[in-house]
C-alpha cells in the first residue's frame, strides 16, 4: 500500500551506493527492469527516466539502486489507476521538446530528454543517457538534439504518407547558444565547440531544406499537460 510521489528521487543520476546485490536480488532487479522500460515505451512515458537511468545499472547494480526500484515502484502503486490521454489540435503541426541535463551521470556523461506532442499527452517520448562525453551544456544540448532529429523526420514522412502535409515541424530547445550552432552552424563556433564533429550541423542542413524550425522556451506553460494523465 505504500505510494511515492514521483517516480525518481533528487539522487536518481547518484554513483553506486551500498553493497553489490545478491546474484538472486540482481536478477530480480534485472528482470523488474525489463518489465518496467516494455511499460514505461508502451503505455507509462512518465516512467521512462527513471527506467533509462536504472536500466544503466542492471549488469552491478547496488543496495542503492534497489531503493531506487523500490521507489518506482511505489509510485506505480500509487498511479495505477491513471491513464493516458490524447488530442491533437492540428494535423499538421508537429511539436518536439528537447531538454538535455548536462554531465549528471557518475561517468559525466550527459542526458536526453525528448517529447513529441500535438495537442495534449506524449505522442512520442524518449529518455537516454548520451554516448559520449561532451565539453559544454551546450555541446551536449546539440548532441542531444542529433539523437533525436531522425526520429523528427521520420515522423513527417509518416504523417504525409498518412495524407496530411506537414506544415510546421517544430523543435523546441532552450539553449540560445545551441540553437545558433544549429541555425549558423561554423559561423557560431567558438573555440570551445569547433572540434564538434560535422554531422552535428545535419541539423543545421535541414533547417536550411525548411524541414525543421527552431523555437525558444524556458519552461512551457503546459509542461505538465505534456504527460498528462
Amino acid at each position: 500500500g505504500t505510494k511515492a510521489s514521483s517516480p525518481g528521487s533528487g539522487h536518481l543520476f547518484s554513483g553506486p551506493r551500498g553493497a553489490l546485490l545478491h546474484p538472486k536480488r540482481k536478477e530480480q532487479y534485472h528482470h523488474t527492469v525489463a518489465q518496467g522500460l516494455y511499460v514505461a515505451k508502451h503505455a507509462r512515458q512518465d516512467l521512462l527516466q527513471t527506467i533509462a537511468v536504472l536500466s544503466t545499472r542492471v549488469r552491478q547494480p547496488t543496495e542503492g539502486n534497489w531503493e531506487k526500484l523500490v521507489r518506482l515502484m511505489k509510485y506505480i502503486n500509487g498511479t495505477k489507476r491513471k491513464v493516458l490521454r490524447f488530442s491533437v489540435d492540428d494535423l499538421r503541426i508537429l511539436k518536439w521538446y528537447v531538454d538535455v541535463a548536462f554531465a549528471v551521470h557518475p561517468d559525466f556523461k550527459s542526458h536526453t530528454g525528448m517529447v513529441m506532442t500535438m495537442g495534449q499527452g506524449a505522442l512520442q517520448s524518449m529518455s537516454r543517457k548520451q554516448k559520449l562525453n561532451a565539453h559544454s551544456s551546450t555541446e551536449a544540448e546539440l548532441v542531444g538534439a542529433d539523437d533525436v532529429v531522425g526520429q523528427m523526420l521520420w515522423t513527417q514522412l509518416f504523417m504525409e504518407e498518412q495524407g496530411y502535409d506537414v506544415d510546421k515541424n517544430i523543435v523546441y530547445q532552450d539553449s540560445k547558444s545551441t540553437m545558433l550552432l544549429e541555425i549558423h552552424g561554423q559561423k557560431s563556433a567558438g573555440k570551445r565547440s569547433c572540434l564538434l564533429n560535422i554531422r552535428y550541423f545535419f541539423i543545421k542542413d535541414q533547417i536550411e531544406k525548411g524541414n525543421l524550425s527552431l523555437r525558444e522556451y524556458d519552461q512551457p506553460q503546459n509542461q505538465s499537460a505534456q504527460f498528462r494523465h
